[in-house]
């Protein structure tokens, strides 16, 4: 999930896992009865071929959308407008971001670490669950990041505003994509100021990318397979899957709470899709809709 033109939420593209996930008995788990084959290219399409069907639409979606922007460059700033997420008082903010914005995508890299990992975990969750669960589950964990990011927008922009004397006509005017100068002059405020500046991209600066609902996606695998081991490109050791998603958990946390100017990335937004999804998951279980542990 990437806020644009200020923050890159990297979405999954830390996620420098899974060569394959196993279990103790040697079982591959991705794809849950067979293996990965990478070993030439048509083992990669037949593996496409058995993706369940929500996985696979997921993922098309998200290329096509990231395909129409990089080839149609005027098409990219009316998708970026009408489906990116804004800040709900912004006047570019539409409902429907809350669900759109899953979908786009600041560039190649972030959409390939995005859907590497929806592939990754995706599939095997999807014949878990099912398709029409998982995809309330997708939907819902995206729906879960984008309202925890609006709420730590809300937390700063309440935060910056009460310097000024006037933080509500402050507010109103600078929630507007368009301000005129002399309006922030005529009411005691120097529009040069830093404060300024970061007040208006708060308002104004989307956010995009499917990280929320993936983060979603891996804690619920590590929920439900916790002692499944992954296999690591860095570190290059075996770890289990709920020691795996504590650990991630903890660095988005302490990465949220002492984010730098550097920092690009959203980790609230990660945070909030897994807590949604923990939340969900938890509530199945005692309904008896979901078993496990599985392993």
């Amino acid at each position: 999930m990437r806020l644009r033109g200020v923050r890159l939420h990297a979405g999954a593209a830390a996620l420098n896992f899974a060569v394959a996930a196993q279990n103790t008995c040697g079982f591959r788990l991705v794809g849950i009865d067979r293996g990965i084959n990478f070993d030439s290219i048509m083992g990669f399409l037949d593996n496409i071929k058995m993706m369940p069907a929500v996985t696979k639409n997921l993922i098309a979606i998200n290329v096509v959308v990231w395909l129409a922007m990089a080839l149609v460059p005027s098409l990219a700033g009316t998708i970026e407008r009408y489906c990116a997420l804004y800040y709900f008082t912004s006047d570019q903010f539409v409902p429907s971001q809350l669900i759109t914005y899953m979908f786009v995508h600041g560039g190649f890299v972030h959409l390939f670490f995005n859907m590497f990992a929806l592939y990754m975990f995706g599939v095997t969750m999807e014949r878990v669950l099912g398709g029409p669960r998982f995809l309330f589950y997708y939907i819902s964990c995206g729906l879960g990041a984008a309202l925890v990011q609006e709420g730590v927008f809300a937390l700063m922009i309440h935060h910056y505003a009460s310097v000024f004397p006037n933080p509500g006509e402050v507010t109103e005017l600078l929630r507007h994509s368009v301000v005129r100068l002399t309006e922030l002059w005529s009411i005691g405020v120097n529009p040069n100021e830093p404060l300024v500046g970061n007040l208006y991209g708060l308002y104004h600066t989307p956010t995009v990318g499917a990280s929320g609902a993936v983060f979603g996606i891996l804690l619920a695998f590590g929920y439900m397979f916790p002692n499944v081991r992954l296999y690591l490109i860095f570190p290059p050791v075996p770890i289990r899957a709920r020691v795996f998603v504590l650990i991630y958990a903890g660095i988005e946390l302490l990465l949220g709470i002492y984010n730098s100017q550097a920092d690009t990335v959203a980790h609230f937004a990660h945070l909030g899709g897994m807590l949604f999804g923990l939340l969900i998951l938890i509530y199945w279980r005692r309904k008896r809709v979901i078993g496990g542990p599985y392993f």
